[in-house]
């Protein structure tokens, strides 16, 4: 008869995500994510096969719920600018709330692995795909609404945007300062006039 596994395998991936995105993959060992997840090693293993699995799964989940919940902004109803806006300013908050593993752990991902692994550029490229549509879904309600030029080239300006995230994901990581993460949000946001 199979053992029926003893813990919140949902629970345990969102202490994995946190794990490896405030350590990273290679700072962290299957010990920091037996203790921190409180399971045994046999039933990470049995669950998520290894290291490598469980990140990759850890991934998935940041893009179920982090990502998720941002792309939710930009595909707000309502005006696409200010749906950027608030994607942006919702980002900094985020980032600077206390506890928070800082930065993207998507970004973080790519910086680390995406060169090594290929499994782990395929997610990061299909979330910034995705990122990218839901900018350019915003953009496209923008220019319908007289808010952007027509003349415009859309899909560029959801690539600059999708760019700047990254770039504002890496500078959350050494800069706590509001004011300038304020700043570089509002002339990032200044391509759209």
């Amino acid at each position: 008869m199979a053992r029926r596994k003893e813990f919140d395998q949902e629970q345990a991936l969102t202490t994995a995500m946190k794990t490896f995105w405030s350590k990273g993959y290679e700072a962290t060992s299957v010990q920091d994510l037996v203790d921190r997840m409180g399971v045994q090693r046999g039933s990470l293993y049995g669950s998520f096969k290894d290291k490598q699995s469980l990140f990759l799964a850890a991934i998935d989940r940041y893009d179920r719920v982090v990502v998720k919940e941002m792309l939710d902004i930009l595909d707000e109803p309502g005006p696409g600018k200010e749906a950027i806006r608030r994607f942006f300013e919702t980002k900094v908050k985020n980032d600077l709330r206390v506890g928070h593993p800082g930065g993207c752990f998507v970004t973080n991902s790519a910086v680390e692995r995406a060169l090594s692994d290929a499994a782990t550029a395929k997610m990061v490229r299909n979330v910034l795909g995705r990122l990218e549509a839901a900018f350019y879904r915003a953009l496209v309600r923008a220019r319908e609404a007289g808010e952007i030029d027509g003349d415009r080239d859309l899909r560029a300006l959801a690539r600059y945007l999708t760019n700047s995230t990254q770039g504002l994901s890496v500078m959350t990581k050494v800069c706590a300062d509001r004011s300038v993460l304020t700043d570089i949000v509002n002339i990032t946001l200044s391509v759209l006039q």
